[in-house]
């Protein structure tokens, strides 16, 4: 073997050796991680309340939520299209931001409504926003997607800060100023059933049924309409005296689109569970869906509506599943690529012995021809043809061969015998012209 050769064989398995040490490496390495971080809002909020309703059925599954509280949506939303935060997914309200094919964020589910309440003081009867004017409101936190969301909706009906009183005040501080006539009125946003809005609805406070909805949805199409039925606050007593229409923006469940799709799956299952009941405004089975456009939907998330979980996760539990998942991801091209070397190790091996007997086989035939070729050889050219076809003998008898290419090896032999005699036969010829003359 040559020099070069044999530093390209070294290279080779140096490779080779390589590849299979990153082989094993992806294979001994864990799956996937187990912690989801996920933002959500205030403490008391409706989002941390979906997520402690996430996190045991998540358990289950071997998976566990770290729950960050943040002001809300658009805080939630700042922090996950950052690629560098620890943030992988979110709660964000439609219609609060503003996103950008590059954000690398995807829709998981939308996951329920977010009614939005205007509660206010006073003897009138408030059924429009323009009546709010001059007033004083409270309309939010900074950071959260009820402010952004209460001052687009008062903006539509000449609602500004030029000619009222707007202060971004959080739920407890808005309801404690109503009680107490330091506000007038005041946009809350969460269910029926949180401990906030039972303490509205249980107060002496008027709750503001909005007139212009179907209006208001076509200019904001993030929201929706929905009714407050009458009496569910209270049967005994009425309350409400009649249906009173809200405005509900819908909770998306959002992640980036780094995040592994088996962790995508089991969010969705804890989504269907913590959501697929029947809601105040919703029948059962409603939520969780895939019908927002604010953000692209995850490709797990289309298949998981249109024939639930991938076969190996619906079957197996959940950390097997996901192990047998990423081993095959890997082993299946790998063990591919190693069958056909297996394959064609062979063949290569064959092909380099072959090689050897070709090189001397080209050696006979280039002499024979000679022989043929030169029709008076002079007694020197004999004896090198004579001495040629005995140094290719020598080189054959040193040919080491497998025991399977012993026949390609005698064949060679019989071939050197054969030029062999007919250079004695030329030697002869030559040997009896000469005698005649």
């Amino acid at each position: 073997m040559t020099p070069g050769r044999r530093r390209l064989l070294i290279v080779g398995v140096v490779l080779l050796l390589t590849a299979l040490g990153w082989a094993l490496a992806a294979v001994l390495k864990p799956a996937i991680h187990r912690t989801i971080v996920i933002t959500t809002g205030a403490d008391k909020g409706i989002y941390r309340g979906f997520a402690e309703r996430y996190a045991p059925l998540l358990k289950r599954d071997g998976v566990t939520l770290d729950i960050r509280a943040s002001s809300g949506s658009v805080e939630n939303y700042e922090r996950l299209k950052d690629p560098d935060s620890e943030y992988e997914v979110g709660f964000i309200q439609s219609g609060t931001t503003n996103p950008k094919e590059t954000d690398g964020l995807e829709t998981i589910a939308a996951v329920a409504y977010e009614p939005i309440w205007v509660f206010y003081r006073g003897d009138a009867t408030i059924n429009q926003l323009a009546q709010l004017r001059g007033k004083r409101i409270g309309v939010g936190v900074p950071g959260s997607g009820l402010l952004n969301v209460s001052l687009v909706l008062l903006s539509y009906s000449g609602v500004t800060a030029d000619n009222t009183t707007l202060l971004e005040v959080d739920a407890n501080s808005a309801y404690r100023a109503l009680e107490s006539d330091r506000l007038d009125a005041a946009f809350f946003i969460g269910r029926p059933d949180a401990v906030m809005q039972q303490s509205l609805l249980n107060s002496g406070l008027k709750l503001m049924s909005f007139a212009q909805a179907d209006a208001l949805v076509q200019k904001f199409p993030s929201l929706s309409k929905v009714i407050f039925p009458r009496a569910s606050t209270s049967i005994i007593e009425d309350l409400p005296h009649a249906d009173v229409t809200l405005l509900a923006a819908t909770a998306l469940l959002v992640s980036k689109d780094t995040l592994h799709p088996a962790l995508v799956y089991v969010l969705l299952d804890a989504a269907r569970s913590a959501h697929g009941g029947e809601d105040y405004f919703t029948p059962l089975g409603t939520f969780p869906n895939l019908h927002t456009d604010e953000f692209p939907i995850s490709d797990e998330s289309v298949r998981y509506f249109k024939s639930g979980r991938p076969f190996l996760q619906r079957y197996l539990p959940f950390w097997l599943a996901s192990f047998i998942e990423r081993r095959l991801l890997i082993l299946v091209p790998f063990l591919a690529v190693l069958l056909g070397l297996l394959q064609a190790l062979p063949r290569m091996a064959e092909g380099r012995i072959k090689k050897r007997l070709v090189i001397w086989y080209r050696e006979i035939k280039s002499l024979e021809d000679e022989t043929w070729k030169n029709r008076q050889p002079s007694a020197k050219q004999i004896a090198q043809w004579l001495k040629d076809i005995d140094t290719i003998d020598a080189h054959a008898n040193e040919i080491r061969m497998p025991q399977r290419y012993f026949q390609d090896v005698y064949a060679l032999k019989q071939a050197i015998g054969v030029v062999r005699e007919r250079i004695h036969q030329v030697a002869g010829k030559a040997q009896a012209a000469e005698t005649e003359r």
